[in-house]
């Protein structure tokens, strides 16, 4: 099967070559793109050096898949020539996600509702995805009907000049305003702003969470509000999440019930302090679930928190599983 990886040489096109090779992907044949500047450069995959190609030559290799993580305005321009050519993609940027003619996948929630007539897949925000793998196995049983989520999402997120911009802030060396991801210093600081503010004073990665929530759950009645917050930390995004639903729940069989849904973890003993970070979720695949609780203060609500890898299941993964579930199809 020849793949091509379109924005191969950044944080998630990396990253997808590393998820790809780690899950031993059934490639024939890699074909690494990217913008025109880049042509020529070397990416690794499997222990072998590959040289990227431009759009043109990508599409002209006429591969079966293109993963796409080069921004939205590159998939909007080019998503539809690949599609056009009969090459499936699935684009992890924001480009396609709430047009109504695009699915937008988690493979755990809703793989199901994939054809072979979908050329272009939306890949989820990476702050969404991981909220509704852990939702959705308790909507089934349980039914949501309001979720108030707080993120703490990592630097990673934002991509390699925010990263950049962490490290040298925390060597001590004061960083350029052209070197600068966020306005603000991110180092032993909190940002609550994650892309640009909207009309209604919400930021655009918040109104992701709420409209690509309904939209891969299937259901518009869920309500959901969300705050999003930058902070400085590598290893992934975290979730506060408050869950209302409309039927009653028993705590035990909750907790049983996310132990055995699909890709997630569920790290939950208080006595040893061990709950989901970070640092644990780093460099892995899984959702990772803790401190459920009830809410006190509110009948049929639950208080939890959600831990994954952004660069991971938050965007590479998601992205190859989708793939995976294609393959196991026969629609690539």
């Amino acid at each position: 099967m020849k793949v091509a990886v379109v924005g191969a040489t950044g944080l998630v096109g990396t990253k997808m070559l590393e998820v790809l090779a780690e899950r031993n992907f059934p490639i024939t044949e890699l074909v690494p793109v990217a913008s025109a500047r880049s042509k020529g450069k070397e990416v690794m995959y499997k222990g072998k050096a590959y040289k990227v190609v431009t759009m043109e030559e990508g599409i002209a290799a006429k591969p079966a898949v293109a993963l796409f993580s080069a921004g939205g305005s590159t998939s909007l321009e080019w998503a539809p020539q690949f599609a056009a050519a009969g090459i499936r993609v699935i684009d992890n940027s924001s480009a396609w996600r709430m047009d109504p003619s695009k699915k937008l996948i988690v493979p755990e929630v809703n793989a199901s509702v994939l054809t072979a007539a979908d050329l272009i897949i939306a890949n989820p925000n990476c702050s969404t995805i991981q909220m509704v793998v852990a939702l959705q196995p308790l909507h089934a049983k349980y039914k949501i009907k309001r979720v108030v989520v707080s993120t703490y999402q990592s630097v990673t997120g934002t991509g390699k000049k925010a990263v950049d911009q962490l490290m040298e802030e925390r060597k001590g060396v004061k960083v350029g305003a052209d070197d600068m991801a966020y306005k603000y210093t991110i180092d032993l600081n909190a940002i609550p702003q994650i892309d640009v503010f909207l009309e209604n004073g919400y930021t655009k990665e918040e109104m992701k969470m709420v409209k690509e929530t309904c939209k891969i759950m299937q259901d518009d009645s869920i309500k959901v509000t969300a705050t999003t917050v930058r902070i400085p930390v590598m290893g992934g995004h975290s979730e506060s999440v408050n869950v209302e639903f409309e039927n009653e729940f028993d705590l035990k069989e909750l907790i049983d019930i996310l132990a055995a849904a699909p890709g997630v973890v569920v790290q939950q003993n208080d006595a040893d302090q061990f709950y989901p970070m970070p640092l644990w979720a780093h460099e892995k695949d899984d959702v990772f679930v803790g401190r459920l609780r009830r809410d006190e203060t509110q009948a049929k609500t639950l208080n939890m928190w959600i831990v994954s890898d952004n660069l991971r299941k938050g965007a590479a993964t998601n992205a190859i599983q989708i793939a995976e579930y294609l393959a196991s199809k026969g629609i690539i």
